[in-house]
């Protein structure tokens, strides 16, 4: 007998077009309307602060704690992690607003970017484990997704000032020779052509090619270089930014939710109150985008006051000694999400029943 047949989608073929591909072309179609509409010579509007940013970007990384509350009770097993890591990331936090408020966002930056990245590199190593490809080609798939990230990142560091910014103006070093910048895409040239070679030859031998690999691997090359090389743009740096990197993300929480929920059930098992709730849509994202409106008024009214038509009340001046405080414990959810995907994603015996639901085995 044979055994079943093992889908080289994480989810499904439409689900993943429609979240890796869809996002992407969300990305270009917003890219469209800015230069359609000026938009792309300014500031990114407020609606879209409140669409992407808001809606997206920070709802994603309180998708994080979805995952977290879908251990249920496992989630004692692991209460060192759960608990030590938002305690020790307030702690690092206020230590390094200490030193001084740029040098807090400084650190964030750089652990926002590596998690920026290492989230693309994710996805090839899932997308190569689901087609069964082992140790061959995997040093060279993982130089085209690195290099993808890293190359428009040498070109931003080797170009500031830009129009736009990671968290705010300076955050990046800056005096990155420009002829790094150089030699980085003039060895991505060779890498990249080196990857497609590869692919098309795994192909015309009839091996099984991971579409959805390919498909991750040019949507980041795309929308990186868009977003960071093609256009000096806040506009164009949100939206190839934001959309790639936050609905994919979500999607993949509420998928393997949904999983679990079904498999337990099946099973003849409760599932955790947070899987329960997976399966209608609505009850998965109402939360997300209702908490991250709430940490965004507390961002806008405590620190920022740059958005009142979207954060209505008093601006409040909490004064440099509190804020010490106050800045690291808003920026938790990100600083926690940063660190925790580092460890809740792997295919690890204690991650079992998330693999699992992507049909890794």
């Amino acid at each position: 007998m044979t055994g079943p047949v093992i889908s080289p989608w994480l989810f499904s073929r439409r689900a993943d077009l429609l979240l890796f591909g869809g996002s992407t072309a969300l990305a270009l179609l917003f890219l469209g309307v800015g230069h359609a509409t000026g938009l792309l010579d300014g500031d990114a509007p407020p609606w879209l602060f409140l669409v992407a940013v808001v809606g997206v970007d920070v709802a994603h990384v309180w998708a994080t704690g979805w995952r977290v509350l879908a251990d249920g009770e496992k989630a004692r097993e692991r209460i060192w992690l759960y608990a030590g890591v938002p305690l020790a990331a307030w702690g690092a936090g206020v230590a390094a607003y200490s030193v001084s408020p740029l040098f807090f966002w400084r650190v964030l930056a750089y652990l926002a970017v590596f998690h920026f990245i290492r989230q693309q590199y994710g996805w090839v190593a899932l997308y190569r484990r689901k087609n069964g490809e082992g140790r061959e080609g995997r040093l060279l798939d993982a130089a085209a997704i690195y290099g993808a990230t890293l190359t428009p990142l040498l070109f931003w560091h080797a170009h500031l000032p830009r129009k736009f910014q990671w968290f705010l103006k300076g955050d990046f070093l800056s005096g990155l020779p420009g002829w790094v910048s150089r030699a980085a895409f003039a060895i991505y040239a060779g890498i990249f052509a080196a990857w497609v070679v590869k692919e098309v030859a795994r192909a015309r031998a009839g091996r099984p090619v991971s579409w959805g690999k390919v498909l991750i691997v040019l949507s980041t090359a795309a929308t990186w270089f868009l977003g960071i090389v093609v256009f000096d743009s806040d506009y164009a740096f949100t939206v190839t930014n934001v959309f790639v990197h936050g609905i994919p993300y979500m999607g993949l929480v509420w998928f393997t939710s949904k999983s679990r929920a079904a498999a337990r059930r099946e099973a003849g098992e409760l599932p955790a109150l947070a899987d329960g709730m997976a399966p209608k849509l609505a009850f998965f994202l109402a939360p997300l985008l209702l908490i991250a409106f709430a940490e965004e008024w507390g961002w806008d009214r405590l620190v920022w006051h740059d958005h009142a038509v979207l954060f209505p009340g008093p601006a409040l001046d909490p004064g440099a000694f509190l804020l010490v405080l106050i800045v690291p414990l808003l920026a938790l959810p990100q600083a926690t999400h940063y660190v925790l995907d580092a460890f809740l994603w792997k295919v690890r015996p204690e991650n079992r029943s998330t693999v699992e639901a992507l049909g890794i085995r």
